[in-house]
């Protein structure tokens, strides 16, 4: 039986995939493992993601309609997680996952990028940085917002050796192309700067949503990668799961969203930083070609 858990802690460990192997092997049902996860403190939805239930398999088991199932269910990016090492092939190197949650479906990675890394596209992105913008939701287009303080810049697509080898690395990782990639973004938080906490899909009840959806079709999910971190503050924060990610150099957290929903749970933002500036590398994955 798997070890009792709480609540608060929905990582996936090696030895619950073990389990769930050993107990396939040996006979048991569906029906019957989705039932000892939820007996041994799991949530349902972390049960069903942990097993690949569908849709239909779900509301027999417990049910419950998943809350995103609004609309047909689409391939989503998603690491291939290799877990007896807890590593992801990103191509160029293999990258080690720091923790894996399910509700939302959120990865943190370490050492995606490398020291050099970090430090070329600072260089490469700091004379081109101006006040971040925010998108329009009224017009699809772009605004000065107080929510966002930060400083920015965005990459054209494969604009140098760089930025295709870090985009080629983030498509293989991700197992999503690098076509449906919007341009890498970065951005610097000086003192004092934040993100309040937001949702990085296009809400579709706005008046903009329409004419950004015309680009690529809708965001589907989100990797912040750290290039460097402050001396205190700027978390990376998630309040619907009480998680904050510290900023931590070359690190990378990744995460979601089938649907545009909050019950996603990936409300997010930027914590002001203390002392000290944190620069991070922003890239956003679109339903097809971005254009």
């Amino acid at each position: 039986m798997v070890k009792k858990r709480q609540l608060s802690d929905p990582a996936i460990t090696p030895a619950v995939q073990i389990w769930l192997a050993e107990q396939t092997s040996a006979g048991h049902s569906r029906a019957t493992l989705f039932k000892s996860l939820r007996a041994s403190g799991w949530q349902s939805a972390q049960a069903a993601h942990i097993m690949s239930l569908t849709a239909d398999e779900r509301q027999l088991f417990d049910g419950v309609v998943q809350p995103c199932q609004t609309q047909p269910s689409t391939r989503m990016p998603q690491p291939k997680l290799i877990f007896h090492d807890v590593q992801v092939d990103g191509g160029d190197k293999w990258v080690r996952v720091l923790q894996h949650r399910t509700a939302p479906d959120l990865i943190e990675f370490e050492g995606l990028l490398s020291d050099a890394e970090c430090d070329a596209l600072i260089q490469a992105a700091q004379p081109r940085l101006s006040r971040s913008l925010t998108v329009d939701v009224q017009t699809g287009g772009h605004e000065i917002h107080p929510d966002r303080s930060s400083q920015g810049m965005f990459f054209e697509c494969a604009e140098n050796p760089l930025i295709v080898t870090i985009e080629t690395r983030i498509a293989r990782l991700l197992q999503w192309p690098a076509t449906h990639g919007e341009n890498l973004q970065i951005l610097r938080y000086p003192p004092g700067a934040q993100y309040l906490p937001h949702y990085d899909y296009f809400d579709p009840a706005q008046a903009g949503t329409v004419e950004l959806l015309k680009r690529g079709g809708q965001r589907v999910a989100t990797l912040i990668m750290y290039l460097r971190e402050p001396d205190s503050g700027g978390a990376t924060i998630f309040p619907d799961i009480d998680l904050a990610v510290s900023p931590k150099r070359g690190n990378a957290v990744f995460f979601s969203y089938a649907a545009p929903e909050a019950s996603t749970l990936t409300l997010h933002g930027g914590e002001p930083v203390t002392t000290g500036e944190k620069w991070i590398a922003t890239k956003w994955l679109r339903q097809s070609v971005f254009e």
